[in-house]
């Protein structure tokens, strides 16, 4: 166990690197038993975690460059544990149901190094090692949305690729300068993010530096009003890139805030509480409104995607146990429902190669386990109890609610528009007579698509019943984090100047 996480973000890369000899006929079952591999990988790291330590765990240091303080640095706590999980099963999953055929071989090899990107993403330790790992998760989604997407593939390609690198080159200006404060109070240059939390800095330099890292993960997330480029990329995507870019890449913003804005910033992050708010109600509620005027599926998803992430980001600075943790529960909600939904939508557009609603009318009579499984999704997507969409969202409006109940009134009602357009495409889509001939004789789901998508409701209905095992480790490590930024926050030496805590000095 001692070198696990190395071998879960390096496996799928080598993995990827020897599918160039592959034959193109076995591309699939070759890309399906890696991640099958990494996924079992992800569940034994999940077995031998220890959920009572607050910690990193299965920590790893190799340096790189010494003289400047970087080092190869990964370790996982239960903040990341479950997202790292995650991504390894909706890799797995998405390949099983993907349905590509054209040069299906390249994206396997895709798809395998994008998994190395975001599982390095969620276990670095180290500043540089997380930049060029979250860089790197753009190549091969920008290759996967330019070579198999739709009409304006390019276009929506090329939109993502800049929206998400310049905000990348803001944060990484704040990750040097971190690094440079670091050294003129320690004597010592440090990337490491754990060196960087003994950081006490003064509110001014707090400020400036959340506004750095802010661009990347409200760029990410993507945040109002930097969300334009993501319903592009979603509607222009393989329903494999929507199903990764929903699923796992946009948790990359949340998670950095988390990771990074709270520990790193505390004081800026309560000062900036009325700004996110306000940003994060918009997003909600609007783009919630938007994803009831579309009438492309795949669109209505997209921006209920983007509504949903308002909520994680309301959560997350909550400051409080209940906001943070139920945060972090609903970007693997998320990551699982919207993945699922994206799946379904694409399983409709092989068979008619079309998105349109006004298409469709009484596939329910048609396709009836297609039309259950995705009943369940979309009630999962609106917050219906027993399903893991409620446990998520009900911890964010109750964390909140002690920040600001209005605020929370107002975010809740995402649950009232998203009931309203999700339930508006499920009876045009489902129910009702069969207008078009196209539709009376469409094949039901076959056994490729049910291996994908029936997990997925076996986890959506285990963790709206018994979120226990996933929420407990998230938890401490979450009250270890809210302990850790209010004693910071309370350290009234660092009102003029930059200190570094006590335990760091004694540690030195």
């Amino acid at each position: 166990m001692d070198n696990i996480l190395s071998v879960l973000i390096f496996f799928p890369a080598v993995a990827g690197l020897l599918g160039f000899v592959v034959d193109k006929s076995s591309a699939r079952v070759y890309g399906i038993s890696v991640a099958t591999v990494e996924l079992l990988l992800a569940i034994w790291l999940w077995m031998s975690f220890d959920g009572t330590n607050a910690g990193m765990q299965f920590v790893e240091l190799i340096p790189l460059v010494p003289d400047f303080g970087i080092n190869y640095y990964v370790g996982v706590d239960g903040i990341s544990l479950f997202i790292v999980i995650m991504a390894a099963l909706m890799t797995l999953l998405g390949m099983i149901g993907m349905s590509i055929e054209k040069d299906i071989k390249n994206m396997i090899i895709s798809l395998l190094f994008l998994e190395m990107t975001m599982i390095g993403v969620f276990v670095a330790l180290d500043a540089i090692v997380f930049y060029v790992f979250w860089e790197l998760s753009l190549v091969p989604m920008l290759y996967i949305i330019g070579a198999w997407g739709g009409p304006r593939r390019i276009y929506a390609s090329i939109k993502f690729f800049l929206y998400t690198f310049t905000g990348s080159l803001i944060m990484l200006v704040g990750m040097l300068f971190m690094a440079y404060l670091y050294y003129s109070v320690s004597g010592v240059w440090s990337f490491s993010i754990t060196d960087w939390y003994a950081l006490v800095l003064p509110v001014n330099y707090q400020v400036w530096l959340f506004m750095a890292f802010f661009a990347g993960f409200a760029i990410k997330v993507p945040m109002f009003p930097f969300h334009t480029w993501l319903p592009y990329a979603h509607g222009q995507a393989p329903t494999i890139g929507s199903v990764i870019l929903a699923a796992v890449l946009l948790k990359m913003g949340t998670y950095g805030f988390v990771r990074f804005s709270l520990p790193l910033f505390p004081d800026a992050s309560v000062m900036m509480i009325p700004l996110i708010t306000v940003l994060a109600v918009i997003m909600i509620i609007y783009t919630a409104m938007v994803a009831y005027a579309q009438e492309d599926m795949k669109q209505v998803i997209a921006y209920s995607s983007v509504s949903h992430m308002g909520v994680i980001v309301l959560g997350t600075f909550a400051m409080n146990a209940e906001g943070i943790s139920g945060s972090i529960f609903l970007m693997l909600s998320h990551g699982i429902v919207s993945g699922a939904l994206f799946m379904l939508v694409g399983v409709i557009y092989d068979r008619r190669h079309t998105k349109m609603m006004s298409e469709f009318g009484g596939l329910a009579a048609v396709m009836p386990k297609y039309a259950v499984i995705f009943g369940i999704m979309l009630m999962a997507s609106v917050g219906l109890p027993l399903t893991i969409g409620f446990v998520g969202e009900f911890l964010v409006l109750l964390g909140f609610y002690k920040v600001s109940p209005i605020a929370t009134i107002l975010a809740g009602t995402t649950i009232i528009i998203g009931a309203i357009y999700m339930l508006t495409l499920f009876k045009r889509t489902f129910f009702g007579p069969i207008t078009n001939e196209a539709n009376r004789n469409l094949p039901d789901l076959d056994t490729k698509e049910m291996s994908a998508l029936v997990p997925l409701v076996l986890i959506v209905v285990w963790l709206g019943v018994y979120p226990k095992p996933v929420l407990e480790p998230i938890d401490t490590s979450v009250k270890a984090l809210l302990s850790f930024m209010e004693e910071k926050a309370q350290t009234p030496e660092a009102k003029e100047t930059i200190i570094l805590t006590k335990q760091t000095k004694e540690a030195e």
